[in-house]
């Protein structure tokens, strides 16, 4: 077989690397082309794989164009599209409410047993296969995952523990070993990941055995009634607590501007 052989050195490589271009001139592959690229040290590379393991985290070829031996746009411009692409779609769910992956609730995450494709071998025909339609639309959530706070407390920069919300006397908790800071932690999480109203355990069963009759879109307290008289004592709460960042924000800004006459005088002096 009549070949022709073209080496060039390869600008996008290291210095010292050789592209070498071998086109057929006879037989039933006469017009094809073989590539291969050399070292400065002489070996012989006929594959990408072989040059990126030889190359390792010296040179990036994500983008290289093995057969011309350049660094194609394209590929470069498609992945910076689909990186922005992807950073577009996290944000339009954040403006939509959609929640945050740091705030998602833990998910159990489970995959399939089978890797393969298998074949069901059905002993007696009047043997059935029954199908759960919720589990095969919404994985499961872990049981008591709020335990997993337990111990963790908020401080300021002082390191100094901040003082904790205080529940009303008539949340009382359900499940095993679960404490005031773990019913805290779950009535948080409902509130700011579900939009449904929060009742608590409304089944009795939940209270003999929580593991099995828990209804894990609900925190872990009994079923609980908010009156009148609870909005109204919520409401005054919410009014002095405005107040109070009124005053604190009008303070602030008499300070500042306080700061800066005096800044203003003494540049004048």
């Amino acid at each position: 077989m009549i070949m022709e052989k073209k080496r060039m050195d390869c600008p996008f490589l290291p210095p010292g690397w050789k592209k070498e271009e071998v086109i057929r001139k006879s037989g039933l592959s006469a017009g094809k082309s073989d590539v291969y690229y050399y070292s400065p040290t002489g070996k012989k590379f006929r594959s990408k794989p072989q040059l990126s393991r030889y190359l390792g985290n010296s040179v990036d070829l994500g983008c290289f164009d093995f057969r011309t031996g350049k660094m194609v746009p394209s590929k470069l411009q498609m992945k910076n599209k689909q990186r922005r692409n992807e950073n577009l779609s996290i944000n339009k769910a954040m403006l939509k409410g959609k929640p945050d992956l740091n705030t998602a609730l833990p998910i159990r995450q489970t995959a399939s047993i089978f890797k393969q494709p298998v074949t069901k071998v059905v002993n007696h025909p009047g043997n059935k296969v029954k199908t759960d339609l919720q589990r095969a639309t919404e994985q499961p959530r872990q049981l008591f995952w709020e335990k997993r706070l337990n111990g963790l407390k908020a401080s300021d920069i002082t390191e100094e523990v901040l003082r904790t919300m205080e529940l009303p006397k008539g949340l009382t908790s359900v499940g095993p070993d679960t404490s005031d800071e773990t019913l805290l932690s779950a009535i948080a999480s409902a509130l700011h990941m579900s939009s449904s109203p929060i009742t608590g355990q409304t089944s009795s069963a939940a209270e003999k055995n929580p593991a099995i009759w828990l209804n894990t879109s609900q925190p872990l307290c009994k079923a609980f009634l908010v009156t009148d008289q609870d909005i109204r004592e919520q409401e005054l709460k919410v009014i002095q607590a405005r107040r109070c960042l009124e005053d604190a924000l009008m303070a602030d800004g008499l300070a500042r501007t306080a700061e800066s006459r005096r800044d203003s005088d003494h540049k004048a002096a």
